[in-house]
């Protein structure tokens, strides 16, 4: 574990004024020690129509964040356990897995492929279209065609993370909500108030309480690729985890290793986003920081050699996904300017 890290207390309240000064509804975030956070913000409304305050207590949908913060621990637990193998083919762990393919299909991923969205798969389907029972719904995406070979093109996937939370729910015998649960950091489906999200065309209603994205719904709320909820409590907590014990140095060094690189040359670890001068966690980011965001406006960069985490939670979906790409470069902004506050260890 890194040393205690030193900030500048005056470019801390700069990076968090930045955070201030955006026009999005409700913004959550912190900057994460071992020992917890050193300096958070909640401010805004979680809901613009009703202007019900921002509390503590509020849960944001956490999008994408619930594949580095549910199935991705549960996949690294299950390869150190003996249980799964990065090699291991789909088709070994879900016999269905493009059964009707010929050639080189589904079935011929490895779970490193799908970790590293380098399957070959499309980025998603449309599943939520044509309503049916989840197991109909995942008998579809078991039958996808692959766009590209395996291991040749490096393609962000949300049906890489359905299939690998079918894999775990299978080997471990439990559904991802009861492992979520049990894990402690996250949760499907929240009891208390939740951030509104977007006015959602196809049901009808400004979401709160229920996941925004469509395919998730359709499944249930529960699915290896989105449906989490966290307070910032919660990913303040998770934060801590992946910067200590959430895996053990070995599987972290496998897990943060560069294993592909996408068309802008910024590397993937399994299942992370590694530090690039590209990369959502800023270009001071540096090469041993892993990340990963969520379509909602969420974020978690971790720095482990420099010691500390960047969580930023927000609902920029609210009250519409278009015409907004200001979180682009928020998330950039923030993330570089805690960056310039590091001062190295204590």
């Amino acid at each position: 574990m890194s040393p205690e890290p030193r900030f500048d207390p005056a470019r801390l309240d700069t990076a968090f004024a930045l955070l201030e000064a955006s026009s999005i509804g409700a913004v959550a975030a912190a900057v994460v020690t071992a020992n917890g956070a050193v300096r958070q913000l909640s401010r805004g409304v979680a809901h613009l129509e009703t202007g019900e305050p921002l509390s503590a207590q509020h849960a944001f949908d956490l999008a994408s964040l619930t594949k580095v913060l549910v199935t991705l621990p549960e996949v690294l637990s299950l390869i150190e356990d003996g249980r799964l193998s990065i090699n291991d083919r789909l088709g070994l762990h879900l016999p269905d897995a493009g059964w009707m393919q010929e050639g080189a299909g589904l079935g011929s991923v490895t779970v490193g492929q799908l970790l590293t969205h380098s399957a070959g798969l499309p980025a998603w389907m449309p599943l939520y279209t044509h309503p049916a029972p989840r197991a109909d719904l995942i008998a579809r995406v078991l039958q996808v065609s692959l766009e590209a070979a395996p291991g040749t093109a490096v393609k962000y996937s949300d049906l890489g993370f359905i299939l690998l939370g079918e894999v775990v729910e299978r080997l471990r015998g439990t559904g991802l909500e009861a492992l979520a649960r049990r894990r402690g950091w996250v949760h499907f489906r929240p009891q208390g108030p939740a951030v509104a999200t977007e006015r959602c065309p196809w049901r009808g209603r400004i979401l709160q309480g229920e996941v925004h994205d469509e395919n998730a719904s359709a499944l249930g709320g529960v699915s290896g690729h989105a449906g989490a909820f966290g307070t910032l409590e919660d990913v303040v907590r998770a934060a801590q985890a992946w910067l200590t014990d959430a895996v053990s140095p070995a599987m972290r060094a496998l897990m943060t290793r560069p294993w592909v690189s996408e068309a802008s040359g910024a590397p993937r670890g399994l299942g992370w986003m590694l530090g690039h001068p590209t990369c959502s966690g800023g270009e001071l980011s540096s090469p041993q920081a892993f990340g990963h965001t969520g379509f909602t406006g969420t974020s978690l960069w971790v720095e482990p050699t420099r010691g500390y985490a960047t969580v930023l939670l927000t609902n920029r979906v609210h009250p519409t996904r278009h015409g907004g790409d200001e979180i682009i470069h928020l998330r950039r902004r923030f993330a570089n300017a805690i960056h310039a506050a590091y001062r190295g260890p204590a």
